[in-house]
């Protein structure tokens, strides 16, 4: 009998998803002073720190629910929210 090889997937981890898909979104957000950060992912809650122009920006909670989020979720159907943590 032939020996028989196993192909594993190389499926990127939902960490490596959701940092490929914020790398996307970055340079928008640094174009207006800010950045956002990848802090943590649990249970389909992925936590984010906004930066620079975004901490105390009337819009960023604006931005990060109806862009960031939006992206996210069409990226990685795993997430259920995403949620700004402070520093």
């Amino acid at each position: 009998m032939a020996d028989q090889v196993q192909v594993e997937e190389k499926t990127p981890d939902l960490r490596e998803r959701i940092e490929k898909v914020l790398d996307g979104i970055r340079p928008y957000v640094q174009g207006d002073g800010g950045d956002i950060e990848l802090v943590d992912v649990t249970d389909g809650i992925v936590q984010v720190r906004l930066a620079g122009a975004c901490v105390g920006c009337m819009h960023s909670m604006m931005t990060l629910q109806a862009g960031n989020e939006r992206m996210l979720k069409q990226e990685v159907p795993e997430i259920r929210v995403v949620e700004a943590v402070p520093f």
